[in-house]
């Protein structure tokens, strides 16, 4: 069973971000996939590493369009990407040093901080961003 399962619940209201942030699932979903097969860290590792790089092209290109549509929020926003990002490269250090109880506490936080930014945070911006033309 997948970590996490995309659904309508998640849309935002900008389709290349929708997109985007399909796309995070299914990384997700193969970085379970990578920890449930046993497969660390040879195939771990360099997933968790994709899903970094990809994350933080999705959190330039979604600042990029909230700062383009005079998004009032942006500053927290962009504060809310730089501590995800921070916390998710303190697990990648983690594992890599091969704390093996790192493996359940990231998939947990990357599945609750994900789903829960997706659904507060990033509908926020969505609204206004289609009142200013942004589909």
């Amino acid at each position: 069973m997948a970590l996490l399962t995309w659904s309508d619940d998640y849309l935002v209201g900008v389709q290349s971000l929708d997109n985007q942030h399909n796309v995070l699932f299914n990384l997700l979903n193969e970085l379970d996939d990578a920890l449930i097969s046993g497969q660390a860290p040879n195939r771990v590792v360099p997933v968790l590493r994709r899903l970094l790089n990809y994350t933080r092209g999705h959190f330039s290109a979604e600042e990029a369009m909230m700062a383009a549509a005079g998004f009032p929020g942006l500053a927290q926003h962009r504060i809310q990407h730089r501590n995800l990002t921070k916390r998710v490269e303190e697990f990648e250090a983690r594992f890599e040093r091969g704390e093996r109880t790192a493996e359940l506490q990231l998939l947990s936080f990357l599945r609750d901080s994900v789903t829960r930014h997706i659904q507060d945070a990033d509908k926020e911006y969505g609204p206004w961003m289609n009142r200013r033309g942004v589909q």
